[in-house]
């Protein structure tokens, strides 16, 4: 027997998806005017003038995250960054529940600067209700005429606590826990485009072993378009190396904008993953593009 061949997203989008997304865009470009009215701060511009050149690493991206994705920014020397990060449902059922926004998951993250080099976060999702804290620091640094690149890496341990080990005796402390491990090397080829990949190695302590190993291999990338002074694409991939034949699950696909205002970086996307934690979208996207599953999201990131 044939296999069917999975469904093309582009043909979704262009034939059947318009109608099932009006009301998302609506509230996407509602969003965004109003975002962009917040009142301007210098602080944020004063880093966009100075580090939109070549010669900065930071330039590539101007968001810690591309969507999904950890970018190869990193936040300055004593600099608090307050990250909170919206899911809402799948698209797929329509106005049964709103186009997904009468089901959401948030995650809420704490980052601090330790050095120009060096940032420890901690965050909670409800996403399975998991506990994360982070670590990222920058390697090496692309500088016109000189090295090609920005290599960081990225580091995470989570805590699931949505086991129940009354539910489940034969969970331990030690099944709860998942580290994930990330290489970030990103180029900026010109003021408008950066590129990032970003291998990933992902251990679970408890998955299915029908559905999920427990060492994963990941291969993602992602890059960054400037379409205006404020606004930007961004579009991130992951590949996954060694999924089961019989996992659910799919490779995250990502797609948004960026908008910059004042003191804020605000990022509104859709993707084909709820969490927004690294083991949620390296390991457990649930949606299919071409089936029309996919969520609508936003970061929101204030910068102090």
């Amino acid at each position: 027997m044939c296999r069917p061949q999975p469904k093309n997203p582009l043909i979704f989008l262009l034939k059947g998806g318009i109608n099932q997304l009006h009301l998302t865009l609506s509230i996407f470009c509602v969003l965004a005017l109003s975002f962009q009215t917040l009142s301007a701060q210098d602080d944020i511009w004063k880093e966009i003038d100075k580090t939109d050149t070549l010669n900065d690493a930071e330039a590539a991206f101007k968001s810690l995250k591309i969507v999904n994705f950890e970018s190869t920014k990193l936040a300055a020397a004593k600099e608090f960054r307050f990250v909170v990060s919206h899911r809402f449902g799948s698209v797929k059922n329509g106005i049964d529940d709103f186009f997904g926004l009468d089901n959401a998951v948030t995650r809420i993250q704490f980052i601090y600067g330790i050095s120009d080099i060096f940032n420890i976060g901690i965050s909670r999702s409800s996403f399975q209700k998991v506990y994360d804290i982070q670590f990222k620091y920058r390697l090496l640094t692309q500088r016109e005429d000189g090295f090609p690149v920005t290599v960081s890496g990225y580091s995470v341990g989570g805590i699931n606590t949505s086991y129940d080990e009354d539910l489940d005796p034969a969970i331990s402390f030690g099944d709860k826990l998942s580290y994930v491990q990330q290489i970030l090397i990103s180029r900026k080829f010109n003021d408008r485009l950066s590129l990032e990949l970003a291998p990933s190695y992902l251990y679970e302590a408890y998955p299915s072993p029908l559905v999920q190993h427990e060492n994963q291999f990941i291969m993602g990338m992602g890059g960054r378009y400037k379409i205006a002074n404020r606004w930007s694409i961004n579009m991130d991939y992951g590949i996954h190396t060694n999924r089961t034949p019989s996992s659910p699950f799919h490779n995250p696909l990502s797609i948004g904008v960026d908008l910059e205002t004042g003191g804020h970086v605000f990022q509104m996307h859709f993707t084909n993953a709820e969490g927004m934690m690294e083991r949620g979208f390296l390991s457990h996207a649930s949606g299919d593009w071409g089936d029309g599953d996919f969520f609508f999201g936003f970061n929101l990131t204030r910068t102090f």
